[in-house]
């Protein structure tokens, strides 16, 4: 593993967020007996069959646990996606753990008011790779007060 990945591991173990990943994985998923937690390889999990509908993504970092909606199994033979939430991952360590999911949903909000849709404009899916992630760029729309 590479160093910056030892950083980041180690930093998101010490700022919490992987352990809340991890326990959003033990209680939102389907399996009897907790989650089926697979190696993504350098220090990432992944664990599937996410239920709840709130995040509306098909995938979500939380430190460095990768939670999908689908099979866990499946995400290796998506690579793009894969590389798209370990740059979450990564963005987990420099905002300092889960002080990350407030400005997130800050800036999803910011990004939906400007164009109608939450990555865009989101300074986080943006660095993570807004094709990678499978987002389209939606363009600029200008507030429009009172108009129809």
């Amino acid at each position: 593993m590479k160093p910056a990945y030892r950083v980041r591991l180690v930093v998101n173990a010490l700022n919490l967020s992987t352990a809340l990943g991890l326990l959003l994985a033990v209680t939102a998923t389907r399996r009897s007996g907790g989650p089926r937690l697979h190696s993504a390889g350098d220090g990432l999990l992944v664990a599937g069959g996410y239920r709840p509908p709130v995040p509306v993504a098909s995938a979500f970092t939380v430190g460095n646990v990768i939670i999908l909606r689908g099979d866990a199994a499946d995400l290796p033979a998506r690579p793009r996606l894969l590389r798209h939430e370990a740059r979450h991952s990564t963005q987990y360590a420099w905002c300092l753990g889960v002080v990350m999911i407030p400005l997130y949903l800050a800036c999803a909000g910011v990004s939906m008011a400007l164009c109608g849709d939450w990555a865009s404009f989101n300074p986080f899916e943006r660095l993570a790779g807004l094709a990678d992630g499978g987002y389209d760029r939606r363009p600029l729309h200008p507030f429009r007060w009172g108009r129809r």
